[in-house]
């Protein structure tokens, strides 16, 4: 049985690309982070150190897009994007869990 087939990305600057590609990575490292998740403190740590870098190259995609008159973001275009890269389920794992019945 074959795989689903994802649809495929709106067509994107470059610019707009790197953008999604960075914010993913920022909300990757921030997910490891969360402290209301599981883990250990060393990769929560290694994570926040990451994101440190993750969050320059971030700011570097905007800056460029700006310097090259991409003013406007498009959120419905950016979104599909990223719910195509799975970024609904990334970003969940920044949230709280939700709160075990008792």
């Amino acid at each position: 049985m074959l795989p689903e087939e994802l649809p495929p990305l709106p067509a994107l600057t470059r610019a707009e690309g790197e953008l999604v590609d960075r914010y993913l990575d920022v909300v990757d490292q921030l997910g490891r982070i969360n402290p209301a998740r599981d883990g250990d403190t060393y990769r929560g740590l290694r994570a926040a150190q990451a994101l440190v870098r993750k969050a320059e190259e971030l700011r570097d995609a905007l800056d460029l897009m700006h310097r090259r008159g991409e003013r406007e973001l498009h959120g419905g275009t950016l979104a599909r994007a990223l719910r195509v890269l799975d970024g609904e389920r990334r970003a969940a794992r920044v949230a709280l869990p939700p709160q075990a019945s008792n």
